[in-house]
């Protein structure tokens, strides 16, 4: 199975059905409209395609649909790269494709900018969001929407391995609230616990300095990994599947998986007090800075609790109708905003607000985001880096998911996070290798 890449990005959204779903031969489709027409844009229509990059004679049918808002398309396993072409008048101003934890699939748009295609085939057994944002001409000129595609893989057919992902990125630098993540080429069910419990023991991972830490089953494909309390600064951490040859199930057996080495940086925390209406930052304990800022004003409160930065974008494009704001009314908004630190994949960041200094320091005024000078956010987008800790406290908002829209591990206690472990309280330790196979 090709290696899945990924680079962070929004979080998927639930889907309704409800599109005309017409299939046809794979290299046939229908003519794409005109570019020019001024009526009035009925549904979408869009092509998904996996036959991008296919090697020799390509049997995967494509799939062209009427999408008024949402729809949904099965692929055959080992299928090729996806590809989603936009027929009717109009462009793709931006694609992204999710799965199911969120995690952006890596692909590129061409330059017609009416097709978009992953830079690996979709793995089996999964499920994905494609959120596509459509420009497309008027009566009144260009408008735009959005219109999603949930894309479903069919499961690999028996005697395929169970093998692991695992995350962030290998090699890399990360925060000390970076969690680790595997994702399982099979699902393992909660109703079957000794398979469970034979792949938690075989998922080992190892820091120096070592710190106690365990898996926990997000779902029945996904794990994440986090020691009791943040990792050591400074760290090396090695995490590798001993699940090679492993019996899992009656049907099903491990399968080589790469191993992941990442490294921690020095313990950076931000932590953001909503009724002081300021934000500290902390290196190693201690206080670099304090940051006047304004949160999420009544009805767009900012959430509270320990979330963890997803990434950096020096130059954002935020739009109200990206978090239900409908275009037109008074709260709608439309700004290019510099400095942004994303901490959850819905759309908060920490960024630069110019428009709101008279109010940083004394109100709340944002959307959700937290907003600061400038200069301030500069510094701040500077200073920290993606898996750095960002806790909001004293604040009104919901509470942080654990899991979904970021990384809100931390937001587990201790004892209920093991309650999510396969292996129950033994499964706090300082990890020491697999019963399976040789530690690291």
């Amino acid at each position: 199975m090709p290696s899945r890449r990924y680079v962070p990005g929004r979080g998927a959204l639930s889907l309704a059905v409800g599109a005309v779903l017409v299939t046809t031969a794979a290299g046939q489709a229908p003519p794409a409209g005109r570019a020019g027409s001024t009526a009035r844009p009925g549904p979408a229509v869009v092509t998904v395609d996996a036959c991008s990059g296919a090697a020799g004679l390509c049997r995967v049918p494509r799939t062209t649909m009427a999408v008024d808002a949402s729809a949904s398309v099965d692929l055959p396993a080992g299928a090729g790269p996806l590809a989603l072409v936009l027929r009717t008048p109009g462009r793709l101003t931006d694609a992204t494709v999710t799965d199911r934890r969120g995690r952006r699939v890596a692909g590129r748009a061409d330059s017609t900018g009416t097709r978009w295609t992953s830079e690996v085939p979709l793995p089996a057994g999964g499920a994905y969001t494609a959120r596509l944002v459509l420009e497309e001409p008027g009566p009144a000129g260009p408008r735009s929407r959005v219109v999603r595609v949930a894309v479903r893989t069919a499961a690999a057919p028996a005697g395929e391995r169970l093998t692991v992902d695992f995350g962030p990125g290998d090699g890399r630098t990360y925060g000390v609230g970076q969690p680790v993540t595997a994702a399982l080429s099979h699902p393992v069910p909660a109703g079957d616990p000794a398979a469970r419990r034979t792949v938690e023991r075989a998922l080992e991972v190892r820091s120096e300095p070592r710190a106690v830490g365990a898996w926990h089953w997000v779902d029945a494909d996904t794990l994440h990994y986090r020691p009791r309390d943040y990792w050591p600064a400074r760290a090396t951490v090695r995490v590798r599947s001993a699940l090679a040859g492993a019996r899992v199930t009656d049907r099903l057996y491990g399968g080589p998986s790469r191993p992941l080495t990442f490294f921690t940086g020095a313990r950076v925390e931000a932590v953001t007090d909503v009724a002081a209406h300021e934000t500290r930052v902390y290196r190693d304990g201690r206080l670099l800075r304090v940051i006047p800022v304004t949160t999420g004003k009544r009805g767009f409160r900012t959430r509270v609790g320990t979330k963890v930065v997803l990434g950096k974008e020096a130059v954002v494009r935020m739009r109200g109708d990206s978090i239900g704001i409908a275009r037109g009314s008074r709260e709608f908004y439309d700004l290019k905003v510099r400095w942004a630190t994303r901490v959850t994949w819905s759309g908060e960041y920490l960024h630069a607000a110019p428009w709101s200094v008279d109010a940083q320091g004394s109100a709340d005024v944002s959307h959700g985001c937290t907003g600061m000078s400038t200069e301030a956010a500069r510094w701040f987008f500077r200073t920290v880096r993606e898996g750095d800790p960002v806790r909001v406290v004293n604040g009104y908002g919901e509470r942080m998911a654990p899991f979904g829209n970021g990384y809100g591990d931390w937001n587990l206690d201790w004892s209920a996070w093991l309650r999510g472990s396969a292996l129950g309280p033994a499964a706090g330790r300082s990890a020491a290798g697999s019963p399976l196979q040789p530690a690291l």
